[in-house]
């Protein structure tokens, strides 16, 4: 009797053991969040070119680390990325240098905050028909985007190469034209589908992201093309005032300045297609 007895002891705590161990394990797991648990999920709207592949980059090799999750959203327009993030559908853009935004903010009243410049597509003026700006036919169509800030650089990349001269404003128009010896027509149209009008006029002045999306690239096909240095329309990424995600948004504007970013531009875009601005 005293060997069954003692023989049920020593089971009775083996269980206890076991009931234990295996409380401990779950309580365990419970308490310890997965990774994916742990990040900020952030909703970015992005142009195509080059802009998604860059937040890309982040999101591949650097965000989680940071604690963030990114969702990329892309935009073929200048319009509805701004329309969104106001509405609260993205939690940050990353499309448009800083004179586009503070025209979009003056204009629409818009409640952003920015970072600092992160990368700089320089604008160049492209032909189907001359390979130089001095063969340009008199009367020749020129192409400019339609929306101001890029009109003004645009029309500012013409009276950089003699073809034109401006008034002294501070964000020139077409009507702001004060010499034009080739009586040069310039119209406009949306900055997505000049490439495509390209080969039906004599120039068109392209952004550098369209340019890539069709297939240009701009060190080798612009005729002239727009200098980088101490350029003003360096990319930012923008985000709403008070947003709740402030803080997330602001590490993602500083892994967007990381070196490693700096060299995936470089790496990526080799002829200076695009160029980092930091």
């Amino acid at each position: 009797m005293r060997k069954i007895f003692a023989l049920l002891a020593s089971a009775a705590l083996a269980l206890t053991a076991c009931s234990s161990d295996n409380g401990s394990s779950e309580t365990t797991k419970s308490a310890s969040p997965t990774s994916s648990d742990s990040l900020t999920t952030l909703v970015v709207g992005a142009s195509p070119v080059p802009h998604a592949p860059i937040l890309q980059f982040v999101a591949d090799n650097l965000a989680q680390d940071a604690g963030l999750k990114l969702e990329i959203k892309e935009y073929t327009d200048y319009v509805q990325p701004n329309v969104d993030l106001d509405a609260g559908a993205l939690d940050a853009n990353f499309f448009q240098h800083l004179p586009y935004l503070e025209a979009q903010i003056a204009d629409r009243g818009y409640a952003f905050e920015h970072g600092t410049g992160i990368h700089i597509e320089p604008f160049g003026i492209y032909s189907n028909k001359v390979t130089s700006l001095q063969d340009v036919a008199d009367g020749g169509v020129v192409l400019v985007t339609n929306d101001p800030s890029n009109q003004a650089r645009g029309l500012k990349l013409l009276e950089a190469e003699g073809l034109i001269a401006l008034k002294d404003v501070e964000n020139p128009t077409i009507y702001d034209i004060k010499d034009n010896p080739k009586n040069l027509e310039i119209r406009e149209s949306e900055a997505p589908a000049i490439p495509v009008q390209l080969p039906d006029v004599d120039l068109a002045i392209i952004n550098g992201n369209f340019a890539l999306e069709a297939g240009l690239v701009p060190s080798k096909d612009a005729l002239a093309l727009e200098s980088g240095e101490n350029n003003p329309y360096a990319n930012v990424l923008a985000w709403k005032t008070g947003s709740d995600k402030a803080d997330a948004i602001k590490k993602l504007d500083e892994l967007l300045h990381s070196d490693e970013v700096a060299q995936f531009i470089k790496d990526t875009y080799p002829n200076g297609e695009v160029t980092p601005a930091f």
